[in-house]
């Protein structure tokens, strides 16, 4: 892959993904599958006035070795040093990258169930830090091609090829081109725009329906907005863009509100396995029935983690027509497959997607029908025919979506 071109993918993370500031710390996490980018983005971050980086390595064989081999007591323990170090992030509120170059199948073998009874174990112990975190600091997710991940989408070619190709497709998708941080101004200008329109209707609730089987309706919150592209984080008013890439504009739905079917149109990659050809059936905003072709007992474990996983946290838009989608390829991850087609996440809502949430605890936007959980799932539902009404208080009726894109 030309280096030319890798900088300016890495110059496009830290300015426009998580517009680095003078003085800041910054976290990055990433896999062991290139690390000449690490150190690029390590070398913008300081280029942008980074005061102190920090690099976490992580490899899933090994995660996948800690999975098979501890109990899991032992996968439950949230020890001292694990505290302090949560502790520390909240206090500090360090930039994050996540670089994601993890195998769709990386996991499988592993027993879910163990590995799901001890995130459960440890969450209530994270939450209070999580949760004082949120909306604090700046967060940009992106990715970086892994061998098994390359092989995954391109099987038919060798390994260098398919990780190069695999190059090329997330840095087309990313918009790195002549001046990508130019390019990510404007495609941001174009997501405000939708969301000021639907946020000037204030519908109350949105209607799916395509002809392979999904018929659904999801009610909307009252003081809820629609978000899409940059956003602003709350500790000290920095923009940023928290997904490259990203096509969605998108809300967090009203707790409780929520009638129908849904049928997936792309897998889910979820704890290195892969659930495909599911569906998912609600009843008063929750998950009363799935089914899947491949690890169905994954998904039903999922909607199971909490209370909260049952019920929806996010509902988001995008054109079928859309560049990544474009591409006519299969991504098995959730950052590229949820920017190709619309989308709803199972768990945690997103509190900004609420009217001056700045002025709210967490608890009370919880109380104003924002969702709660340890889980945020985003699973893909768009299609060629998909068409979404949106619904205003009074019966007025708006055509958003038809044919699977946009027409407003």
């Amino acid at each position: 892959m030309d280096k030319k071109r890798l900088e300016k993918y890495a110059e496009l993370i830290v300015k426009s993904g998580m517009n680095v500031q003078n003085g800041q710390e910054v976290l990055v996490q990433c896999g062991l599958d290139q690390p000449e980018f690490v150190e690029m983005v390590v070398e913008k971050c300081y280029q942008a006035g980074a005061e102190r980086v920090t690099v976490e390595w992580s490899h899933m064989p090994v995660t996948k070795l800690h999975y098979i081999y501890r109990s899991e007591e032992s996968l439950s323990d949230f020890n001292a040093a694990d505290e302090a170090k949560i502790k520390r992030r909240a206090e500090v509120l360090p930039c994050l990258i996540w670089l994601d170059s993890d195998d769709p199948d990386g996991l499988n073998g592993t027993d879910h169930e163990k590995i799901a009874k001890a995130r459960m174990a440890k969450y209530p112990k994270q939450k209070p830090y999580i949760d004082a975190m949120e909306n604090k600091y700046q967060w940009c997710i992106a990715a970086v091609p892994g061998k098994e991940w390359a092989k995954k989408v391109f099987p038919d070619l060798s390994v260098d090829e398919a990780v190069e190709k695999l190059w090329e497709s997330i840095l087309d998708a990313s918009r790195v081109d002549e001046d990508p941080v130019s390019s990510w101004d404007k495609h941001n200008r174009t997501l405000k725009e939708r969301c000021a329109f639907l946020n000037s209707c204030r519908f109350d609730y949105l209607e799916y329906k395509s002809s392979n089987g999904t018929d659904f309706k999801v009610g909307l919150n009252e003081k809820g907005l629609f978000l899409g592209g940059a956003e602003q984080n709350l500790n000290n008013s920095i923009w940023y863009n928290p997904n490259i890439p990203s096509e969605e504009v998108f809300t967090s739905p009203l707790r409780g509100k929520a009638e129908g079917k849904v049928v997936a149109t792309k897998p889910l990659s979820y704890q290195g396995k892969l659930i495909e050809n599911f569906w998912v059936e609600f009843k008063d905003g929750k998950v009363i029935n799935t089914g899947a072709e491949k690890n169905g007992d994954l998904l039903e474990q999922m909607v199971k983690m909490d209370e909260g996983a049952s019920y929806l946290g996010e509902c988001a838009l995008i054109a079928y027509d859309s560049p990544i989608n474009n591409t006519g390829i299969l991504f098995y991850n959730t950052l590229f497959d949820e920017n190709a087609s619309c989308h709803l996440a199972l768990g945690r809502g997103f509190t900004n997607c609420l009217e001056g949430y700045e002025n709210y605890t967490f608890e009370q936007c919880k109380e104003m029908g924002v969702n709660d959980s340890m889980i945020h799932v985003d699973f893909m539902i768009g299609s060629k025919d998909m068409s979404i009404v949106g619904v205003m208080k009074d019966g007025k009726r708006v055509q958003i979506f038809k044919n699977g894109n946009w027409v407003i």
